[in-house]
């Protein structure tokens, strides 16, 4: 009787133990797929993104993460941005910053630089589809950024610029925000959105900005 009792005492012990080592593997496993879920929005801009003439946290990029928050998206956000960078900079840092932050989404906020120097629109347009297809190819979904130009740099270059992010969001397959500066450099008083230099926005200007991303960005990160 007692053998009996014993033997089933050490049955239950190993039962006992094989569950717990079965608990103890899913934990992980279900740590790992949480994880999974988390998503690493990269943003690779120039000036407007990079908070230029503005105290650190107060330009759209840093708005972005209590956005995130406030509509319950786990994401990590990673600003690449850099003041005066060019598609052609952009492209060159893009393959470190795939590697090195492996992002879910990228968001690619860069060609004013290229107008301000007058550089040809079809290789601003082709630094834009290569950075798209890049990151495609790394995984991550593609967030293109328009931008447009005041009349005086003429009417035909102006038209064609504003175009060309269109273009590459519809024959890439990106998303594409029209204008990150509406409402604010196309509105009445516009002038009281910018810093004296007539350029970058303020920070009272940077909540519109993000507005404007936000409404696209929302369902493309769902």
């Amino acid at each position: 009787m007692l053998a009996r009792r014993k033997s089933r005492r050490v049955a239950l012990l190993h039962c006992s133990l094989l569950a717990a080592a079965l608990l103890g593997t899913g934990r992980p496993a279900a740590a790992t797929a949480a994880a999974a879920t988390v998503k690493t929005v990269l943003v690779l801009g120039d000036s407007l993104s990079a908070e230029y003439g503005l105290a650190r946290g107060a330009g759209w990029v840093a708005l972005l993460t209590p956005q995130l928050a406030q509509a319950g998206v786990a994401a990590s956000v990673v600003n690449a941005s850099i003041s005066g960078d060019t598609t052609s900079g952009g492209r060159s840092r893009l393959p470190a910053l795939l590697k090195l932050h492996q992002p879910s989404h990228l968001v690619i906020e860069l060609g004013a630089n290229d107008a301000l120097r007058g550089l040809p629109l079809q290789m601003t347009q082709d630094n834009l589809v290569a950075m798209v297809r890049a990151a495609k190819e790394a995984g991550a979904r593609v967030m293109v950024v328009g931008m447009q130009l005041p009349p005086n740099y003429g009417a035909r270059y102006s038209q064609d610029f504003s175009a060309l992010f269109a273009k590459v969001a519809r024959d890439e397959g990106a998303a594409l925000v029209p204008f990150l500066l509406a409402g604010v450099a196309d509105g009445p008083q516009s002038e009281q959105w910018f810093q004296p230099d007539r350029i970058h926005p303020t920070a009272q200007a940077h909540p519109r900005i993000l507005a404007n991303v936000w409404g696209v960005m929302k369902p493309w990160l769902r």
